[in-house]
């Protein structure tokens, strides 16, 4: 895994450097002093980790996180203990390390990324590879570092919001960081059908179509004049 170091103190920069350097599954791809430097060097790089102080000077390292976008695994380190709690609230945070920092904390902390860099990568191979068959009965979603499967025949619509997605099923809602694209080649043709740029819905679980609108449970949902055709192709009308 490629990782960089954000410190403004030199010293504790080549302490985690060299704990490091032991591991022969971690790389250290660049130093830095402080945040902004690090920003500009993601904004043309790509890396797995990140170990981020969280003091730093006129930017924290919570101030770092909510600047980038989509943040690699991060291991905060600090000398103080009072940020854990905020720390968690952020879904790449994999642990916190409170400086001095022994090597076996250091190495329960690389392996806590080992695992959520492990499901990361699951999770991002099933949803970018296509399936080769429409008859899977499931898929499985990542929601606060845990794989939640999903049973397709449950699901009643997928809507689309900025950078994720809403899938509703008839039991649960779920938020995922995904894209309709993503999960349409995931559902099978014969049940799910693209409506909208926005929507997918089930077809089975229409309740009522009135002008270019669908009824899924309490949900109405548009359908746009170029796919009202294929909609209606489907329904078994008299």
């Amino acid at each position: 895994m490629n990782c960089i170091i954000i410190d403004d103190e030199m010293m504790a920069r080549a302490i985690i450097s060299q704990m490091i350097s032991s591991r022969k599954d971690l790389n250290v791809l660049e130093e830095f002093s402080n945040a902004m430097q690090a920003i500009k060097f993601l904004n043309h790089n790509q890396v797995d980790a990140i170990f981020l102080d969280i003091h730093m000077p006129d930017f924290t390292g919570f101030d770092f996180i909510q600047t980038i976008k989509n943040p690699p695994k991060v291991i905060l380190i600090t000398s103080d203990k009072n940020f854990a709690i905020e720390a968690f609230e952020y879904e790449c945070i994999v642990d916190y390390l409170v400086k001095p920092i022994s090597e076996d904390r250091f190495e329960k902390a690389v392996q806590k990324l080992r695992t959520a860099t492990t499901i990361a990568e699951s999770v991002v191979k099933s949803s970018d590879e296509v399936t080769a068959t429409d008859t899977a009965d499931e898929f499985y979603i990542n929601i606060d570092r845990r794989l939640i499967k999903i049973n397709i025949s449950t699901v009643t619509l997928v809507e689309a919001k900025g950078d994720y997605i809403l899938i509703k099923t008839e039991n649960k809602n779920y938020t995922v960081h995904s894209t309709l694209k993503k999960i349409e080649v995931k559902l099978p043709k014969e049940l799910f059908l693209k409506v909208h740029r926005s929507y997918i819905i089930n077809t089975k679980k229409i309740i009522d179509i009135e002008d270019n609108s669908v009824l899924i449970g309490k949900d109405v949902i548009p359908v746009s004049r170029a796919n009202r055709p294929e909609l209606m192709q489907r329904l078994n009308l008299l």
